[in-house]
């Protein structure tokens, strides 16, 4: 049902230079593979083989990532190297991947919005956040288990997990009630609350499963914290005309948007992952 993931990768990924003075964030690499293509696999993993990517300036790798390097491939055929490519090719050969700018920073959003043109406007669609790197090994990806729970009530439904007090004031952050559990139908929506104000300590992580009418929502959103077009706020006033949901995932999430969170991941991927194959 759910076809098309949108993957916003047009900021400068300022907290990690001089690393990214060149190089896309999205890109930097957990052990072998770049952030961006963890994405990929989970988007692929939950049933979505249009993969939508907003870029901007300097970004080019990403595209030349999931495109067939003739050269690179050629030096390596019938060497030991050449089984390193099979999870990147899998991926060429069944996704289709298609790309637009966001040509000014304006918002997560902005960003979501200028996806319409690759994602349309008729059927919902998943957006990740690359630098949000998610992991379950005891089960299904993060995604997957938001588009099951779609496929049960039809409506937008963001990832939220548990942060300490002090720390809400870096993330989107509901209130809502429980109607299952580990599922809220949200009633408050945040962006980046001090922490005497925050409606909770449930705090939106970078993975969503949204309705075509989201694009509506967000035309009408003025900007917001920071001057910059807050998906929260246009969540806000869909939760108010209908419903969302806030979904407690199962699995792990890594903040890889920042160098604690970037060197953990690395750290349990190399302990959990490279040292099991």
């Amino acid at each position: 049902m759910i076809k098309r993931c949108l993957f916003p990768a047009a900021g400068y990924g300022t907290r990690f230079l001089p690393a990214t003075k060149a190089m896309p964030k999205e890109m930097l690499p957990i052990l072998t593979k770049p952030l961006i293509q963890y994405g990929v696999e989970e988007a692929h993993e939950a049933g979505c083989n249009i993969m939508a990517v907003i870029t901007g300036r300097g970004k080019r790798s990403i595209t030349d990532h999931f495109d067939i390097s003739y050269e690179l491939e050629h030096q390596i055929k019938g060497t030991s190297k050449e089984s390193l490519l099979t999870e990147i090719r899998a991926l060429i050969n069944t996704c289709t991947f298609t790309y637009t700018r966001q040509n000014e920073m304006k918002g997560l959003g902005d960003a979501i919005y200028k996806g319409k043109v690759l994602v349309g406007d008729s059927a919902p669609f998943a957006v990740i956040l690359a630098d949000d790197l998610c992991v379950n090994p005891d089960g299904d990806g993060v995604l997957k288990q938001m588009v099951k729970l779609y496929e049960k009530y039809k409506c937008s439904i963001v990832a939220i997990m548990e942060v300490p007090k002090d720390k809400v004031s870096s993330y989107g952050v509901i209130s809502g009630k429980e109607i299952e559990k580990g599922i809220f139908m949200i009633d408050n929506m945040v962006e980046k609350p001090d922490a005497d104000k925050a409606p909770s300590n449930l705090a939106i992580i970078g993975r969503y499963i949204l309705t075509p009418d989201i694009f509506e929502m967000i035309k009408n959103t003025k900007p917001g914290k920071g001057g910059e077009i807050q998906i929260t706020d246009a969540l806000m006033t869909q939760a108010k005309k209908g419903m969302v949901l806030g979904y407690k995932f199962k699995g792990k999430r890594f903040d890889c948007g920042s160098l604690d969170g970037f060197v953990e991941a690395t750290n349990y991927f190399y302990n959990n992952i490279e040292n099991k194959k």
